[in-house]
């Protein structure tokens, strides 16, 4: 009976145990309609994975994130993360998230919904991103907004890039050209 007992422990944590995974392909997101955003429907494209704040210094680079997924369209997706973990400057609702990009910035590139990119509440795609141990590339620190993510055609994890890197700057565009 015990080894009945552990075997079906054994088996029901297997069942609950993280999948590990060196593409981003396995993550499947909220949108911010509320919809899905499945990262495996990009294969074929680089992805850019970029954590974004309404109220921040760096809020200016939601225009050279369009003008980046504009440009490079056909080889390259970008898409926003709004999130409020730093100095409250993402305090906003999903839609008012979505009227200031469009009315300011015209953005068109996918947008997730609000999410944690830091802490224990970190969302499941930037736990991934920010740890050597799950994406078996690198370890990083999201020390601010606007942080940078570039995944390759085949959802690996290519490069991470601070804040200050700007969307157009050749540390992004020569992995595009």
């Amino acid at each position: 009976m015990s080894k009945v007992i552990f075997i079906a422990a054994a088996i029901s944590s297997l069942a609950f145990a993280p999948i590990k995974s060196d593409t981003a392909y396995s993550f499947k997101v909220k949108s911010i309609d509320g919809g899905a955003l499945d990262l495996s429907a990009y294969k074929g494209k680089k992805i850019l994975i970029v954590n974004t704040a309404s109220q921040c210094g760096y809020t200016r680079q939601y225009a050279g994130l369009e003008e980046l997924y504009k440009k490079y369209k056909g080889k390259l997706v970008v898409i926003g993360f709004p999130a409020n973990n730093f100095g409250g400057q993402e305090p906003g609702s999903n839609e008012q998230i979505k009227e200031f990009c469009t009315s300011k910035f015209s953005v068109t590139f996918p947008m997730a919904s609000k999410v944690s990119v830091k802490g224990g509440d970190i969302d499941p795609l930037f736990k991934w991103l920010t740890n050597k141990s799950e994406n078996g590339v690198l370890d990083a620190t999201i020390g601010w907004n606007f942080n940078k993510f570039l995944l390759d055609e085949n959802g690996k994890l290519l490069q991470h890039f601070s804040s200050n890197v700007e969307p157009m700057s050749d540390n992004i565009t020569k992995y595009l050209n």
